[in-house]
């Protein structure tokens, strides 16, 4: 499934929030991973999980305070769970940005998520009325509290769901049904979820190592992200969400193809007739697992891109699962702005099998295009292609200097 608009309009963001335990506000969150800090803590017995892991876990006191502040400006009737007071918090932080309507029937609310509050199942989890388990259910919570009229899209696609929600939004904008699409990725850690990713054996006890020969698994994180999308014909000095794809080789329940199928293809239908020499980087899943590094470098040479930087932000939030795809590509057009490939926290030595050009120090670039990654449990994988439009005045300018003359009159 491919998605690119031939209209000649563009889906360009307008606004973006990021929340987690480095921060609240995107401004917060880059500062932070730019200067290679990382909340990545080990815990032991937490919440009686029987084994310590290492996680970037949120302070939920803080968080709690933080929402208190925004609490009078939505309507009121509910009690919110921790997922849902992540997501208001990222969302409101995104709008204060964006200048739009959130109460405009012609915005959209789009959410990703793998788990939501699953957390509700455990019987020593405390129920309010309101509260519910469904995303669908959650999800038209949020909307009512924030005041919009549509029904909300929720999109659940194991580790890929945030570039899968940003996917939906561009389809639901270029069918011209709605004007903007306000799309958030939330997750939170609980007991359930630690301890099945135990039975995988995929958690790494110690601060993870993406691409990495002594990699040995991953860590988790809790963070909520939102980008704020708007289908426009003048997208100058706006990142645009160029081409998007989601590729299924259903190679295995929770292994990835060891030929990188899936995400060589979702890489080639987004690549397709661009030049690679204008991107930047490749923001990789990089989770820090045996599999999955090893997967993405073949599928990174396959696709004829083993010459671009890669990156990974994993050693700063963890996985962070439905808020991944989200949170890792605001980064990313951050850094780029900043004209900075952020450093892969936790590589010292390359550990895969093609030689991938990570590094474990930020890297200078003037380019402004980049591909994010993703693939997750089921053989399913995503990519979307981001673009910087260059404003009027600096297009002028960069003409000007290539032709190196100017007509005065």
């Amino acid at each position: 499934m491919e998605e690119e608009m031939d209209t000649g309009e563009m889906i360009a963001k307008i606004g973006d929030c990021i929340v987690s335990p480095l921060g609240y506000g995107t401004g917060e969150n880059y500062e932070a991973v730019k200067a290679g800090k990382s909340m990545l803590t080990t815990y032991s017995g937490w919440h009686d999980v029987p084994q310590p892991f290492t996680a970037s876990l949120m302070d939920w006191d803080q968080v709690h305070s933080h929402f208190l502040s925004i609490a009078n400006g939505l309507a009121s009737g509910a009690q919110c769970t921790r997922f849902e007071q992540l997501c208001l918090l990222a969302i409101t932080g995104a709008l204060a940005t964006a200048g739009i309507d959130i109460a405009s029937p012609r915005v959209l609310l789009v959410f990703s998520s793998t788990k939501g509050n699953v957390e509700l199942l455990d019987s020593r989890s405390p129920r309010c009325p309101g509260q519910s388990v469904l995303l669908g259910v959650t999800a038209r919570k949020i909307a009512r509290l924030l005041g919009n009229p549509n029904t909300p899209i929720t999109v659940s696609n194991a580790c890929i769901s945030g570039l899968c929600a940003q996917i939906v939004a561009m389809r639901a904008l270029e069918s011209g049904r709605y004007d903007c699409a306000v799309v958030t990725g939330a997750d939170v850690q609980s007991r359930f979820i630690v301890s099945g990713f135990q039975s995988f054996h995929a958690l790494s006890p110690v601060a993870c190592k993406p691409f990495d020969r002594d990699r040995c698994g991953l860590n988790l994180g809790e963070a909520a992200a939102t980008i704020i999308y708007k289908r426009t014909a003048q997208a100058h000095g706006l990142w645009t969400a160029a081409r998007g794809a989601i590729r299924n080789d259903a190679n295995h329940i929770s292994g990835p193809s060891r030929t990188g199928e899936g995400s060589y293809r979702a890489l080639r239908a987004v690549l397709q007739g661009q030049d690679l020499s204008k991107i930047a980087m490749v923001n990789c899943h990089g989770t820090s697992t045996l599999y999955n590094d090893e997967m993405e470098s073949i599928a990174i040479d396959r696709a004829g891109l083993i010459g671009i930087p890669v990156n990974t932000l994993k050693g700063y939030y963890g996985h962070t699962m439905g808020a991944a795809g989200v949170l890792e590509a605001v980064l990313s057009m951050h850094s780029i702005d900043d004209h900075t490939v952020l450093a892969t926290r936790g590589f010292e030595r390359l550990g895969v099998s093609h030689p991938v050009k990570v590094s474990n120090e930020n890297r200078y670039t003037a380019k402004q295009e980049f591909v994010k990654l993703l693939s997750g449990f089921g053989g399913c994988n995503a990519a979307i292609l981001y673009k910087k439009i260059a404003d009027e005045t600096s297009q002028h300018h960069n003409n000007t200097k290539e032709g190196e003359t100017s007509c005065t009159g």
